[in-house]
């Protein structure tokens, strides 16, 4: 990466060190995922944090080409607009770009960012990536056009900006409350600005953004006093300036309440760095000022209670590798922390998704769940590598949503507390399943069930209504049919299990018969998932490549949501002709020769290996498949091709959007060893390991430690594996195994054993021959 001076001959001291001297933490590139299809962000946020304060290279980008810069930030940009509080980590959508800030030094005060085309123009700033440093809740940048270096940190509730003015010259501040995310006329609903009589200044704006009618409100105190301000309404051409004026309304100082909203801050010439102090609030202005007071200290006070947490955060995985591989992993195991976010205030208030405020009573409000993403590794993964307490927060987060939900059902995909309706499922479903199957408790099992069920039983969502009566999604009365048909049914399947675990038999029964219906769907004469008409007629023309939004398909095809049976991987098998068969169609996926194929219309379609897409989610489990057809050094195989060819220790290291962390969590769970294929089965699928040795250490404080002997380029398929000394001879890990505490070793070889794990008693969890294994 390119960073100052300094930092960089610190980085290339720890690639070089020993490998047991870089921790985890050491091992973090905030840049990784910034450039190319990542959509990261290189800023400063806290493990989970409620703010993620972030340089934004350009807002101003026309629809189109916004997708890029979804994270506000993108590697290869030449200006930064300014920082503002609030972003997403890798998503496929954008918006929040709150509350942007800009140091602006000398005597001249632009109001408008300029055209991102035009460096040099407005209030932007060129920058050098040389000048530039990031690791985990840090930033840095110096802005080559004001010659101001700013740096960022952030909190759990608050961000902090310090900013080292050149001196002599007179030091201001720019807060744009225009400036958003996926920007474009009428997106600002209303805003407002003013200046209490003890300086801070406190705001709100509401957005009609991704979310609907979103409201955030804003406190930001400097330690250093104001010397003079000006509030302009860009649109109505009105500005009130200094510390008198009529304002508007009630106000302390001064006011102003518009669409497009600037604000000049001025603090004449500093003898030290200016420091802003920002937080944030769902609830009122009020919220945002008790949070601003809830971390005490200034910038190197929060910085250091952010390395901190991040040390502790990260250490949960301790990694020997070869230096780009640990890397690789820090860096993912870091994406995955981000999100779920921290959404209620410091006392427990926060604004739900019926619009009004709630508090939540002995747990923290979590938002910003990514579900259709999420639930397949990323949840799982934090299941083992944060407390309890964390994942019992999201699960009645989750639960706290539906209650407030006007419709009674869990979250689809949800941030800042209001539903966007964004992709498929009811993937809230497999969450709570997984995390209570796995012995997370303290929320009521009874009412969360009731609450599983509710999502999984209202019509009117997704064409559910169709599916509980047909057995499948038809395509003539809903879109995307056959992937809704599959997903529901891998969700019902989550369902049934939970009412197993907690005795409810009769609701078990339903949704085990509702998770075959994915079979309904399934054309045994081209091997392929189709969509059906409500006559049962499966729809043609049928072309398995086709990807076309809106169509038979969610962000995919035939080819790549055929394979989504998580919860009866054998008895798809056998109605593809056995596992022969099945072998040679996942061989026929990766092998394909997309030549003649154009997916420049499908912007989520990337990482492409024949059919099999790793940049999206449908493909994630594709490659551990093998291990349920009785050739798992195949998994072994494709794992390695994969690894090699979406991953990198690079700006454009992700081959697709991180989505939240889900892109991160399976390179975290693969190099381990092992997968997830279907949460809720408490099985993990072995794969190959691609560390020497992992340590990691699990919420009850057991540790499991994770080694592979003579790993190498050339050894890369595993030829024996033991678990704490005893051989282990199927391609599954138990999670009880697992919580446990222990080794499991792998030894490597260069070729392949075609002997390991082939047994069908060895395989993974099927519907269809549980119990037989």
């Amino acid at each position: 990466m390119h960073r100052s001076a300094l930092a960089a001959l610190l980085s290339a001291s720890l690639i070089a060190a020993p490998l047991a001297a870089q921790s985890t933490y050491d091992g973090v590139d905030p840049f990784i995922g910034t450039g190319g299809e990542g959509h990261t962000f290189p800023g400063a946020v806290a493990p989970f944090g409620m703010v993620q304060v972030s340089p934004d290279t350009d807002t101003t980008c026309e629809i189109r080409e916004c997708y890029g810069h979804a994270a506000g930030y993108r590697y290869d940009d030449p200006t930064i607009q300014g920082f503002s509080q609030t972003h997403f980590s890798g998503a496929g959508h954008s918006d929040l770009g709150d509350f942007l800030l800009m140091p602006v030094a000398g005597d001249t005060v632009p109001l408008d960012p300029g055209d991102a085309k035009k460096p040099g123009s407005g209030y932007r700033s060129r920058f050098s990536h040389a000048q530039e440093t990031a690791q985990p809740g840090y930033y840095a940048v110096t802005l080559s056009d004001s010659a101001v270096r700013a740096e960022l940190t952030a909190g759990t509730r608050v961000g902090v900006h310090r900013y080292t003015f050149p001196a002599g010259k007179d030091a201001h501040v720019v807060l744009d409350l225009r400036s958003s995310l996926y920007n474009y006329p009428g997106k600002i609903l209303w805003s407002s600005v003013r200046v209490r009589a003890d300086g801070t200044i406190t705001g709100m704006r509401e957005t009609r953004g991704w979310a609907p009618a979103r409201r955030l409100f804003f406190a930001i105190r400097a330690n250093a006093p104001l010397t003079g301000h000006a509030f302009h309404n860009r649109e109505e051409k009105i500005a009130y300036k200094g510390f008198q004026g009529p304002g508007r309304g009630r106000a302390d100082v001064a006011q102003l309440q518009g669409q497009a909203l600037v604000a000049q801050l001025d603090f004449g010439r500093l003898t030290r760095p200016l420091e802003l102090k920002v937080a944030i609030s769902s609830v009122d202005e009020d919220g945002a000022l008790a949070n601003l007071d809830s971390e005490a200290g200034g910038f190197d006070a929060i910085a250091a209670a952010s390395r901190t947490a991040w040390q502790q955060a990260l250490s949960a995985i301790e990694i020997d590798a070869p230096a780009p591989m640990q890397r690789m992993i820090s860096i993912a195991l870091y994406h995955a922390m981000i999100a779920p976010s921290v959404f209620s205030d410091a006392d427990g208030r926060y604004r739900g998704s019926d619009d009004q405020v709630h508090k939540a009573q002995d747990f923290t409000f979590h938002s910003t769940f990514s579900l259709w993403d999420t639930f397949r590794a990323e949840h799982p993964l934090l299941l083992l590598v944060q407390p309890e307490q964390r994942n019992r927060d999201f699960v009645r987060s989750l639960l706290a949503s539906q209650q407030a939900s006007p419709f009674s059902i869990l979250p689809v995909w949800q941030f800042h507390g209001r539903e966007t309706w964004t992709m498929i499922g009811y993937h809230a479903v497999p969450v709570i399943a997984d995390a209570y199957l796995k012995g997370v408790r303290g929320f009521d099992a009874d009412a969360a069930l009731a609450a599983m069920v509710k999502s999984a039983s209202y019509g009117p969502y997704g064409g559910l209504d169709e599916y509980m009566k047909r057995g499948f999604v038809p395509i003539d009365k809903e879109p995307e049919a056959a992937s809704k048909t599959v997903e529901y049914a891998y969700d019902d399947w989550t369902i049934a299990r939970m009412a197993r675990a907690i005795g409810k038999a009769d609701v078990a029964e339903t949704f085990e018969k509702r998770a075959t219906n994915w079979r309904n769907s399934f054309d045994a004469k081209t091997g392929f998932l189709r969509a059906r008409r409500a006559d049962g007629s499966f729809r043609t023309p049928f072309d398995p490549t086709a990807i076309n939004y809106g169509s038979d398909y969610t962000e995919g095809n035939a080819w790549q949501y055929s394979w989504f049976v998580p919860q009866d991987q054998a008895a798809m098998f056998k109605l593809l002709g056995g596992d022969a068969a099945a072998v040679a169609k996942l061989d026929a996926m990766f092998a394909f020769d997309n030549s003649k194929l154009d997916y420049s219309h499908a912007e989520d379609i990337a990482g492409l290996i024949g059919q099999y897409i790793h940049g999206n989610e449908p493909s994630h489990h594709v490659a551990y498949l093998y291990a349920y057809a009785g050739q798992p050094w195949r998994t072994q195989e494709r794992l390695a091709q994969i690894v090699a060819s979406q991953y990198k220790a690079a700006p454009d290291g992700l081959s697709g959007n991180d989505d939240l962390g889900q892109m991160s969590a399976w390179l975290v769970f693969t190099a381990l060893g092992f997968y997830p294929v279907a949460p809720g089965s408490s099985e993990y699928v072995i794969g190959r390991p691609f560390v020497n040795r992992a340590v990691m250490t699990l919420p009850g404080g057991k540790r499991f430690t994770i080694v592979a002997d003579a790993l190498s380029d050339t050894n890369r398929y595993v030829g024996r594996v033991t678990l704490n000394g005893r051989p282990l001879e199927r391609t599954y890990l138990r999670h009880e195994e697992l919580a446990a505490g222990g080794e499991l070793r792998f030894t490597m070889q260069a070729t392949p054993n075609r002997t390991w794990g082939t047994a069908p008693a060895a395989r993974p969890y099927s519907m269809s021959t549980a119990g037989a294994n």
